[in-house]
């Protein structure tokens, strides 16, 4: 286990930027899961009683409250401050699974930023990275979509959250948690056939040159192109963007579409920063921009043309 703690220890800084600080608080989310156990185990053996353990119940099913408290039971055992947050109220009737993810992340970036934890990790390993990047191939996603899952962002606040078991596999995992003599809860919804994720799954375990790492390595390039394409894509703004006051000219001449796009989402983002756009109608808007025809979205006005002209557009007469 030490050689596996010292290996996760390396990939906590290598996603941190620096080795943890002496004293640090590290938070960790544990659902009682096999690879959230794992998670939890590596954290202990790497950090020790600087880690603290979030359970989510989300109040969908009967066994959550006793499987959170499983999960207590392990950190107690670790001498680990554990806490069991839960998602109160009406649940959304659509898009549960969203919903409840949405949910989950919002009640432990509040009780980190509560107490003054910077860091939160899940364990989201090279199968999932896998599964999503298929996914993500399968809805004909752009470049950011295909990076697959990030292995980090910020959650505000202060708040952010790591993921440091992206180059890690399922099996691997599995094994810390068997070391540790644990027994992982399985929740239904893994295999519930309804998800497009465990038909992802089960199209993985039965496509074996579809391997799970390669993907993984796939991913992780295309997280570094988007990045390189993003500041890329500042380099332009500084240079080709005018902003006075609520409008901004834009020369956009001769840039590859993928910068204009990338251009256009600054400019909502700076004239409309609530909105969120998708990409099909960024693009449509860059192609009438592009043809030098008008047209408004998400609450900006654009102009084609030699210069790219944008306002924020008056409100609609009722």
């Amino acid at each position: 286990m030490r050689g596996l703690s010292q290996r996760f220890a390396a990939d906590v800084a290598a996603v941190l930027g620096r080795d943890l600080a002496p004293g640090e608080a590290f938070a960790v989310a544990v659902s009682g899961g096999p690879d959230s156990l794992a998670l939890l185990g590596l954290a202990a053996d790497a950090f020790g009683e600087r880690v603290c353990v979030l359970t989510v119940d989300h109040g969908l099913r009967a066994e959550a409250a006793a499987e959170a408290a499983g999960v207590a039971d392990h950190a107690a055992g670790l001498g680990l401050r554990h806490a069991t947050l839960r998602w109160t109220g009406a649940k959304p009737t659509g898009n549960l699974q969203a919903e409840a993810r949405a949910a989950r992340y919002r009640l432990m970036a509040d009780w980190c930023g509560a107490h003054g934890v910077a860091w939160l990790a899940t364990a989201h390993h090279a199968d999932d990275q896998a599964e999503t990047l298929l996914l993500r191939l399968a809805r004909g996603a752009g470049s950011g979509g295909l990076a697959g899952i990030r292995r980090s962002r910020s959650l505000g606040d202060g708040v952010t959250l790591v993921r440091p078991l992206l180059g890690w596999r399922r099996d691997a995992l599995a094994e810390v948690v068997a070391a540790a003599g644990w027994r992982a809860v399985d929740d239904p919804a893994n295999h519930a056939t309804r998800f497009d994720r465990t038909q992802a799954r089960a199209l993985l375990a039965a496509t074996p040159w579809l391997a799970p790492d390669r993907m993984a390595a796939a991913a992780a390039h295309l997280a570094d192109a988007e990045a390189a394409l993003d500041w890329t894509a500042g380099i332009a703004w500084a240079g080709r963007a005018t902003v006075s006051g609520a409008a901004i000219d834009l020369d956009a001449a001769g840039l590859p579409r993928e910068l204009q796009r990338r251009l256009l989402v600054r400019v909502i983002a700076e004239l409309a920063p609530s909105a969120t756009p998708d990409g099909p109608a960024i693009d449509r808007w860059c192609a009438t921009l592009s043809a030098g025809g008008s047209a408004t979205l998400a609450g900006v006005a654009g102009r084609g043309g030699a210069l790219w002209c944008f306002t924020v557009a008056p409100p609609r007469r009722k």
